[in-house]
């Protein structure tokens, strides 16, 4: 199990561009992590004025951030090293998520080397899917 700063220990994000904030399960290729959708984030009053909804793209960028939390996780060298997308594939959006509720972000990886890594991840609001997306990441010094 990790906190918020476990999780600042490993990932560069920083906020307001993290968006992982508690591990439950980590293992050698997968991963289980939260995320509370808080009424203050800054995009609910652009997104959208009256009907406050979780941008689609942020929901992937938390899918990538716990996927690559498990990379990150085994690396020995990882020092300085930042995260950038390379790709995202097969990204499909079932739900809207609103202020006040958690995601269930799960994440494995695919397969990796040289620095690249593709993960599929997907977030849950309790049982139901969110968004489901294969992404691809890469770590650079």
């Amino acid at each position: 199990m990790m906190n918020r700063e476990d999780i600042k220990r490993l990932l560069p994000h920083r906020e307001p561009f993290l968006f992982v904030d508690e591990v439950t399960e980590i293992g050698e290729d997968r991963i289980e992590a939260y995320r509370d959708i808080r009424p203050d984030e800054f995009y609910f009053p652009g997104h959208f004025p009256g009907f406050p909804v979780l941008p689609g793209v942020l929901m992937v960028e938390a899918i990538a951030q716990a996927g690559i939390l498990v990379v990150l996780a085994r690396e020995e060298s990882r020092d300085g090293r930042k995260t950038l997308f390379a790709a995202i594939e097969r990204v499909r959006f079932r739900r809207p998520v609103r202020p006040g509720e958690r995601l269930l972000l799960s994440a494995r990886i695919l397969g990796g080397r040289a620095g690249v890594y593709r993960i599929a991840g997907e977030a849950r609001v309790g049982e139901e899917l969110a968004c489901e997306a294969v992404v691809t990441g890469a770590l650079r010094e």
